[in-house]
């Protein structure tokens, strides 16, 4: 995986805005829901996730964005945090904007106040369990014949296209394919 872009925690704060993402936010999960919890803890890990969940607690109370205190922040979630990347602190923020939950924007951190369904690839690395009840979480929200129709066909002409079937999950999302039809027909494309 490339190295996510740096976040500079050298300062004593850093700032924290939403970021905005259209498709997500109508389509994905809270970042305090079920789902992330099940699904993306095991991507993220619990540092990670613990930190997002507290960076967007505060989106709550500051839609447009605020000065997020880094070391007063660590404390407070039991993590170690010094002037730098190097602490647990820096790494959990650094694995958000790797996993793409949040990005380096400006002098801050735009993050993601909603997460989408996790992507095919990554589902593929969970253990067995863990990706059966991925798949029973996709079945439960059915499909139209149409939408499939629609979503297989749309999925075969990026391949055709010459599209990296990574991202052709991605693809359906934007235009408007629900999270679970788009992982199905994503993961099809590998078998």
């Amino acid at each position: 995986m490339p190295l996510a872009p740096a976040i500079d925690t050298r300062q004593p704060t850093l700032m924290v805005s939403p970021w905005h993402d259209p498709v997500t936010e109508a389509q994905g999960h809270d970042v305090t829901s079920r789902y992330v919890e099940m699904f993306w803890l095991n991507i993220l890990g619990p540092t990670a996730l613990w930190s997002l969940r507290r960076l967007v607690d505060g989106l709550t109370r500051y839609p447009l964005g605020y000065e997020l205190d880094l070391a007063e922040t660590a404390g407070a979630l039991g993590l170690s945090y010094s002037s730098g990347a190097h602490n647990s602190f820096g790494k959990a923020l650094h694995r958000c904007v790797m996993f793409g939950v949040a990005r380096p924007e400006g002098d801050g951190l735009a993050v993601r106040r909603r997460l989408p369904v996790v992507a095919a690839r990554h589902v593929q690395r969970m253990p067995y369990g863990l990706q059966a009840a991925h798949r029973e979480y996709l079945a439960t929200t059915p499909a139209s014949v149409d939408e499939r129709t629609r979503a297989n066909r749309l999925a075969e002409a990026l391949v055709i296209a010459g599209d990296d079937p990574d991202m052709v999950e991605r693809h359906l999302l934007a235009v408007g394919i629900s999270p679970a039809l788009a992982e199905e027909t994503s993961l099809a494309l590998r078998y």
